[in-house]
């Protein structure tokens, strides 16, 4: 069961953790690979050491793990809707219970802060309440029609569903993707980031201990491969993906030929504006959310800070000194507030960008190199420190591209008008943000931002009942909020006729 694990990390540090249980599960309980081939090291971000090692799903695993997910969503369905609400209302109890257990494992595999693991675990357990909250309530309409015949439509679920997460939120991702879907009725399959694999395994045997049905929310591991077989699996209704745009693109491509509903979150490069009549304090720490949580790994940040160019020198002066003040290191440390990025290549990747944006004329503020804490235990971690980037133009490629890493880039602007086009000249519509005092502005400025969520005088804060979604090549549908229960359910109408039929034959 789940407290396993768990009960090993009440004394646990950084470099301490080995994780030898399988990883998979379906059947009500983990299952280890068929064969050992193809193993792969997942590492401790914090350490760079091996934490365990991943076996890869193929086809016959895939199919075990849907014919269970199956079996469960026949009878899941069934239930009513007040049933289900208090089997998740009993996972989402054993969740807030055991919060700092699974928030440092988060943090063992993920390389985040504690801070902000337990966030993220409170997070999980909100959303889990809130589509409990909305599984009683799933209801369809009354529509009387002339001759006292009448319809009326009922709001059923899809079938199985298949979740693939990203790495930045492992276990926060394996919620939002499955409460919604459980609360409508459905089943999941979900296959976790192969680099944090750890935590969703955790989160199938609370709900097992829940109430669940065995196979009700199922976890397969591997990579693309994998992925690629989940897309095109026959039983799949709908597949849930969070990750980058490229790979966003080939699972809507697959998911297309068996006419799969899909719902893409994919990357961002979110705009966020600062005009001079801003509260500067609020939007200094604005812009320090919007670029630093999780390390920068965060699809939605607002990387382009637009400043408006009388303030320019006040706002670098505080967002340097408090970027420079950011307790980098071990990360289940509390006064640990930046932890490792997730891997040594994406480590390099952010480092390349600091290095290009020099090369194109960026000029570095603060930070954008390889830190190393003083702890001995920490020195191949995957750690750097966080970077402001000033002298930007919006045609480089630290200002284009997504970065995914600790680096803000900071470029002056004059009018709203000047600001807005900028903002919107894009292939990303995640995110954006806006600090003004001027509440006109504020709205007029949301209005034309193209983006799925706009951020007024505040960043990066997404409560469960709020929608969470893209524009553009950001993706479409929606995470979180009522409107999900519409992207894990579909519309019957159902015609009934209380006279004679009159026919034309």
């Amino acid at each position: 069961m789940a407290q396993s694990i768990l009960d090993a990390m009440s004394g646990a540090s950084t470099g301490s953790l080995v994780v030898t249980e399988p990883l998979n599960y379906w059947g009500g309980k983990r299952v280890k690979p068929r064969q050992e081939k193809n193993a792969e090291p997942v590492f401790e971000p914090a350490t760079g050491r091996v934490l365990c090692q991943l076996v890869p799903c193929g086809a016959e695993e895939v199919d075990e793990a849907m014919q269970s997910a199956h079996t469960a969503y026949l009878t899941w369905r069934k239930m009513a809707g007040m049933e289900r609400a208090r089997v998740m209302l009993e996972a989402a109890r054993i969740i807030r219970e055991r919060r700092e257990k699974i928030a440092k494992i988060e943090v063992i595999n993920n390389g985040k802060s504690i801070t902000e693991a337990l966030v993220d675990i409170d997070v999980a357990w909100q959303s889990m309440e809130y589509y409990a909250g909305l599984a009683g309530t799933l209801s369809g309409q009354h529509i009387q029609l002339p001759g006292g015949a009448f319809s009326y439509t009922r709001r059923e679920p899809l079938g199985v569903c298949a979740g693939i997460g990203a790495f930045n939120y492992p276990f926060q991702i394996a919620v939002t993707k499955s409460a919604p879907a459980l609360a409508c009725g459905n089943a999941m399959v979900f296959k976790p980031s192969p680099m944090t694999p750890v935590t969703a395994v955790i989160l199938a045997e609370i709900y097992k201990e829940a109430g669940v049905p065995d196979g009700l929310f199922c976890v397969v591991q591997g990579g693309a491969e994998t992925g690629t077989l989940l897309c095109g699996h026959p039983t799949v209704a709908k597949v849930s993906f969070t990750g980058s745009v490229p790979t966003g693109k080939k699972i809507m491509e697959m998911s297309a030929k068996g006419v799969k509903q899909v719902t893409l979150e994919l990357g961002g490069k979110s705009p966020l504006i600062i005009f001079k009549d801003c509260e500067l304090e609020n939007a200094v720490k604005g812009a320090l959310m919007a670029n630093f949580l999780t390390q920068g790994q965060v699809c939605c940040n607002g990387t382009r800070v637009f400043v408006q160019k009388e303030i320019m020198p006040q706002f670098l002066e505080e967002v340097v000194k408090r970027t420079k003040a950011i307790p980098v290191g071990d990360p289940l440390l509390d006064g640990t507030r930046m932890g490792a990025l997730i891997s040594k290549p994406q480590l390099d990747k952010v480092l390349k960008y600091v290095s290009q944006a020099k090369a194109e004329g960026g000029r570095v503020l603060c930070g954008g190199d390889p830190f190393v804490p003083s702890d001995p235990k920490l020195k191949a971690g995957y750690f750097m420190s966080p970077c402001v980037l000033d002298n930007c133009r919006d045609d480089m490629t630290c200002v284009k591209e997504e970065i995914f890493g600790p680096v803000m880039s900071v470029m002056p602007f004059d009018t709203e008008e000047e600001v807005i086009k900028r903002a919107n000249n894009t292939t990303y519509g995640l995110a954006s943000g806006v600090f003004t005092r001027d509440i006109s502005r504020a709205h007029r400025v949301a209005e034309n931002l193209e983006a799925g969520t706009c951020f007024i005088n505040n960043y990066n804060t997404s409560p469960v009942e709020m929608p969470f979604g893209g524009y553009k090549n950001s993706g479409f549908g929606r995470e979180n909020g009522q409107v999900t229960i519409e992207y894990y359910s579909q519309l019957k109408t159902v015609v009934v006729e209380m006279g004679n039929v009159e026919s034309l034959f």
